[in-house]
C-alpha cells in the first residue's frame, strides 16, 4: 500500500510492528490531546499558552510529572487534584483518549505517511478550537490558520496530487463557506437571530478545502444531525457548533469515501 511519502506494507503485515505503531499513535494521540487541552483553557481563560507550568485550576497548584501522565493520572487520582482534593473535570481524561483513539484512526485509515500526519494535526486543532468554542461560543482564528498551514505544507507529500488535491478542495471550500455564509444571512434576516458565527463559516471552508464539494457536502450533513443530537442532550437551543462541524469533519474523513460510494452505487453513478 502506497500512501505517498512511505510503503506501509511492512506494517501491516508484520504483528509486531503493527502494533508498535498502534501503540506509539495511541500514546501520543493522548500526549497531544493533554496540551491540546492545557493549551485551549488558556486561551479560554485568557491565560498565556506560555505562562509556566500546568497548576490546578482550583487551588493553582503547580503540577508535578505524576500529575501529568495522560489518562493514567486521573484515574489513579481518582479525578481529584493531588493537593486541594477538589473533582478534576472528566473533559481532561475524555479529551486525552480521544485524539488517541483519533489517532489510531488515522493509521489504520490511511497508513504510515504524510496522509495519516495530516489527519493528526489536523484532529489537534479541531480539539482546540472545539474545546473554546464549547467554553466561550467562539472559534479561535488561529486554529483555523494552523488547519490551512498544515493542508499547504502536506499538499506535495500526500498520495493525491497537489493540482488535483487543490482542483476539488478550492472549490469545495469555497461552495461549502459562501453556500452556508448565503444561508446564515437569509435564516438570520427571517427569523431575526444569529444562527452561525463567523468561526463556524470558516471551520466549513477547512472542511470543504480538504474533503471537496461531495465530501463537504456530507459533511455539512452529518455536522447538523451532530448538532440536534448535541442540543437535544445537554437541552440547550443554542450550542457551540464547531464541535459538531470538527466531529463531521472527522467521520467524513474516514468512513465518508465508503458512504458515498454506496449512495452512489444507489442511483446508478
Amino acid at each position: 500500500m502506497n500512501t505517498g511519502s512511505f510503503h506501509t506494507d511492512l506494517i501491516f503485515t508484520s504483528g509486531v510492528l503493527t502494533a508498535y505503531v498502534l501503540i506509539l499513535a495511541f500514546v501520543l494521540g493522548s500526549v497531544f490531546g493533554s496540551f491540546i487541552n492545557c493549551m485551549a483553557w488558556r486561551i479560554a481563560h485568557g491565560e498565556k499558552i506560555t505562562g509556566g507550568r500546568s497548576h490546578c485550576t482550583t487551588c493553582g497548584h503547580v503540577l508535578g510529572p505524576l500529575d501529568l501522565v495522560p489518562i493514567f493520572s486521573y484515574l489513579f487520582l481518582r479525578g481529584r487534584c493531588r493537593y486541594c482534593h477538589d473533582k478534576i473535570s472528566p473533559r481532561y481524561m475524555i479529551t486525552e483518549l480521544l485524539l488517541a483513539v483519533t489517532f489510531l484512526g488515522c493509521i489504520l485509515r490511511y497508513g504510515l505517511g504524510f496522509d495519516a500526519l495530516r489527519w493528526m494535526a489536523l484532529s489537534c486543532c479541531l480539539l482546540g478550537l472545539s474545546l473554546v468554542d464549547l467554553e466561550t461560543y467562539l472559534i479561535p482564528d488561529r486554529f483555523l490558520i494552523a488547519a490551512l498551514v498544515i493542508y499547504a505544507v502536506t499538499l506535495p507529500f500526500t498520495v493525491t496530487p497537489a493540482l488535483d488535491q487543490l482542483k476539488s478542495g478550492i472549490p469545495g471550500a469555497l461552495i461549502l463557506c459562501v453556500g452556508m455564509l448565503l444561508l446564515s444571512l437569509l435564516f438570520d434576516k427571517v427569523t431575526g437571530k444569529e444562527s452561525l458565527g463567523g468561526g463556524d463559516i470558516k471551520l466549513y471552508f477547512v472542511a470543504g478545502l480538504y474533503l471537496g464539494p461531495i465530501g463537504g457536502l456530507l459533511c455539512l450533513i452529518l455536522s447538523c444531525v451532530i448538532g440536534l443530537v448535541f442540543s437535544a442532550l445537554i437541552k440547550q437551543k443554542r450550542i457551540p457548533f464547531g464541535p459538531s462541524i470538527s466531529a463531521a469533519i472527522l467521520l467524513t474523513a474516514f468512513f465518508g469515501s465508503p458512504l458515498i460510494d454506496w449512495y452512489a452505487g444507489l442511483l446508478g453513478f
